[in-house]
């Protein structure tokens, strides 16, 4: 069972907006770049992320509902920025993996044992995308 909603309703309103200007740069974070379904609007969401080869994987941790899920999933793909990088990405696939393969002994843990969140996101590099300025 994915972390409860309330806690995501928390994130959002707190460890988000202090998050989103770290894991642009951290190891195994990165912000994604979608647009909302019905507004139109761009939102910008702080995860957990990891490159396996030329694709993304995204840890699920609020499960596979949450709003940002839903409109990369409707948009085909998104973008992201992560390790001072901005990528395009598309291609997107619901996977479910009880044990966690593939992610780091500290991330595979939490997702097993504390988080209960056996649900990813597999995102395919499209390309890498030049920084503005």
């Amino acid at each position: 069972m994915p972390a409860p909603r309330w806690v995501a309703q928390a994130n959002k309103l707190g460890l988000n907006r202090v998050t989103k200007y770290v894991a642009t740069w951290a190891p195994g974070w990165g912000v994604v770049i979608h647009r909302g379904r019905t507004s139109g609007r761009v939102f910008r969401t702080p995860l957990w992320v990891f490159r396996r080869d030329n694709e993304f994987v995204v840890a699920l941790t609020y499960g596979p509902g949450t709003d940002w899920v839903r409109n990369v999933l409707a948009a085909g793909g998104c973008e992201l920025q992560t390790r001072r990088r901005h990528y395009q990405l598309g291609a997107p696939t619901l996977f479910r993996d009880e044990m966690a393969n593939g992610m780091p002994p500290f991330i595979r843990f939490m997702l097993r044992r504390v988080i209960k969140a056996p649900e990813f996101l597999k995102l395919d590099v499209v390309r890498e995308l030049v920084p503005a300025g």
